[in-house]
């Protein structure tokens, strides 16, 4: 009779506790990408963006140390147009105040790649990383690399003659980082259930995920456009918009096609109908996640999402009612990432059926 010596348990136990191990450490990394967006929204939302005028990627580690050296950054920001156009005439310590935030979201960048990059390598090292997931990990870190540059390409669109940034280059920054924040999600549920390789979801619940998964990461970027626009600081009723349910001004501009990326009433008004869409397709997905055979977590996954979707809608409300308050600004950012990161958790589970 043929007997399995100890070591041949250990062997997938210690996988097991490394897949783990890394799985843990990119959902970690996924929170830190996610506390970045927010304060990102809230940068934004408090017109804080401009206030660092250069890009130091190696040595922008600290802040100004001396009263003359915040003078002088303070006459470096004084020759740009937001100072010029905006905020002229404010006071050192007002400039202070909006310098913190646009610092404190450049610092917490540069701490995201180090919390990726260091325990990469000491994992690699220490062979705790399968080989194969080598080249996935190393493009991660690529895209956030990318990330950075695609911020100071953003931030460098508003310190021309319009003291704003570009809505379209601050779209491409929210939508990197969501698409870094999926990966990050994805690459760790694929370590914490890994795939059998038999399909055995139904297909129909799986359509529906892909389309509310497609329809949120759309509804994210279109938010991009909202805030890169201040969209969201015109209309402030709801379900109306001014007289009637369209705006007036829906289709002014020519082509017809700019109206969806310039005509800030027709962009709010695409995000509101998006939301909308999302909300039918949610049900939809609902409604197809009651069948047997889709396995429990994808089940309270769906159901999770259907709150989060709902949650999220009504909070979008609020959020344009009050005018769009900092605080409520940043929960709605929050409420959409919430979203999207359910969603790809639930489009996972339904791949294929876990061994």
């Amino acid at each position: 009779m043929m007997t399995l010596s100890s070591s041949s348990y250990a062997e997938p136990r210690e996988k097991d506790e490394h897949a783990r191990l890394i799985a843990g450490w990119l959902l970690v990394v996924a929170l830190l990408v996610f506390s970045m967006v927010i304060l990102g929204g809230v940068t934004r939302l408090t017109n804080s963006g401009l206030s660092m005028v250069e890009w130091k990627p190696v040595t922008g580690w600290l802040p100004p140390l001396s009263e003359t050296a915040w003078e002088a950054e303070f006459e470096k920001y004084k020759a740009f147009p937001e100072y010029q156009k905006v905020n002229q005439g404010m006071s050192l310590g007002e400039f202070k105040s909006i310098f913190a935030f646009e610092y404190g979201h450049r610092l917490f960048g540069r701490i995201i790649g180090l919390a990726f990059f260091v325990p990469f390598v000491l994992f690699l090292i220490l062979g705790k990383i399968r080989l194969t997931l080598v080249p996935r990990l190393l493009g991660l870190f690529v895209l956030g690399g990318a990330q950075g540059v695609m911020g100071w390409v953003m931030v460098k669109s508003g310190l021309v003659d319009h003291p704003d940034v570009s809505h379209y280059r601050l779209t491409a920054h929210l939508g990197l980082a969501c698409l870094i924040f999926c990966a990050l999600i994805w690459t760790a549920l694929d370590l914490l259930h890994p795939k059998s390789g038999t399909q055995g979801r139904p297909a129909n619940v799986l359509k529906w995920a892909r389309i509310v998964l497609g329809l949120v990461f759309l509804q994210i970027l279109i938010g991009g456009f909202v805030a890169g626009l201040n969209a969201g600081f015109i209309y402030n009723e709801w379900p109306m918009m001014g007289e009637g349910f369209l705006p007036e001004e829906l289709f002014d501009l020519t082509p017809l096609y700019m109206n969806f990326l310039e005509n800030i009433a027709t962009i709010q008004f695409t995000h509101r109908m998006v939301a909308y869409l999302v909300l039918l397709a949610v049900a939809a997905l609902y409604l197809k996640g009651r069948i047997p055979g889709i396995g429990d977590r994808a089940r309270s996954g769906i159901v999770l999402l259907t709150l989060a979707v709902l949650g999220q809608i009504g909070l979008g409300i609020w959020t344009l009612l009050a005018v769009v308050p900092v605080s409520l600004g940043a929960l709605h950012q929050a409420g959409g990432l919430i979203v999207l990161g359910l969603s790809v958790y639930v489009v996972h589970e339904l791949t294929a059926r876990r061994a």
